[in-house]
């Protein structure tokens, strides 16, 4: 037996055959691939949003048709793309958290980390793939969707208005200027601004043993109240809320015109010299970094 075993390897090697070895792409595809089979919400709530958003016009197209007053009608039929539009981002958000608040603590509640860990696949491969569903996945899946959505909105605008004798050009070139914003607007928001936060549910998804939610939230709180207390400021919960609005905040266009957040059109040089971006950047690099070296450490719960 001991023959056979010592030969074995010999053979093998004098036949040229060694274990294959997967390259660090196909491990990331396949791992990306992979979340996205387990968790559906990262369609399936946009869409139904979407599927909302459109069932709602529907319903306002026809009960405005029978209006006599035109203005009314074009206001029905041009403002809700805009509302649209940030159901489905505000929704690719929330679950983008969610998703990232349960991506490392679930395989340890499940105890599916040891099988996992068993496949030839890095953690840091594991964490990026995870990381990528919330900056990468989830944006492009939304942009889609939308512009799913706005397309369809088009089309029973375009029949209301020739049914009023209008031209929807206006309206079509409105939309697609609107969408082209909205790409910038998740590139720079949702990719780039957001990054540390995502990251932040990340680490904590990795190191809490239960109620990732409560872990995640009440430090920042204790931060919050124990800096008012000591000091009476609230620099700390002025930051939280400056990575949440943005470097611009918000605010609302003229009636009649779509409203747009502004960073859809804050100029690329200005939203790239902005301190805040660079901070979160390095911030959501650290976090990450630490959250690979906590699912190499860690074991099932």
């Amino acid at each position: 037996m001991n023959t056979q075993s010592n030969a074995t390897p010999e053979f093998f090697d004098s036949q040229g055959i060694t274990p294959s070895v997967l390259p660090r792409t196909r491990s990331m595809y396949w791992s990306v691939r992979r979340e996205l089979w387990e968790y559906r919400s990262i369609y399936l709530a946009p869409l139904a949003l979407a599927g909302l958003a459109l069932v709602g016009f529907l319903i306002a197209t026809i009960g405005r048709a029978m209006s006599s007053n035109l203005g009314q009608r074009l206001t029905v039929l041009e403002q809700p793309y805009t509302f649209a539009a940030t159901m489905i981002m505000g929704a690719a958000f929330v679950v983008g958290l969610f998703y990232c608040l349960d991506a490392l603590h679930g395989e340890r509640r499940e105890r599916s980390i040891l099988f996992w860990k068993s496949l030839p696949v890095s953690d840091l491969i594991v964490v990026l793939s995870k990381a990528s569903i919330a900056f990468v996945a989830l944006p492009l899946v939304a942009l889609a969707i939308t512009v799913a959505t706005h397309f369809l909105m088009l089309l029973l605008s375009t029949a209301e208005l020739q049914r009023s004798g209008l031209s929807a050009a206006t309206l079509w070139a409105q939309v697609w200027v609107f969408d082209a914003h909205l790409l910038y607007h998740l590139l720079t928001v949702h990719v780039l601004w957001y990054a540390p936060l995502y990251a932040w549910m990340l680490l904590v998804s990795g190191w809490a043993r239960r109620a990732p939610f409560l872990w995640a939230s009440l430090p920042l709180l204790a931060i919050g109240v124990v800096e008012k207390i000591v000091f009476n400021t609230s620099h700390f919960a002025a930051m939280i809320g400056y990575r949440f609005s943005g470097p611009e905040g918000f605010d609302l266009t003229e009636p009649g015109k779509f409203a747009m957040h502004p960073m859809m059109h804050l100029a690329l040089g200005k939203f790239l010299s902005t301190p805040g971006l660079w901070t979160g950047l390095l911030v959501a690099a650290l976090f990450l970094a630490l959250a690979v070296r906590l699912r190499r450490c860690q074991g099932p719960i």
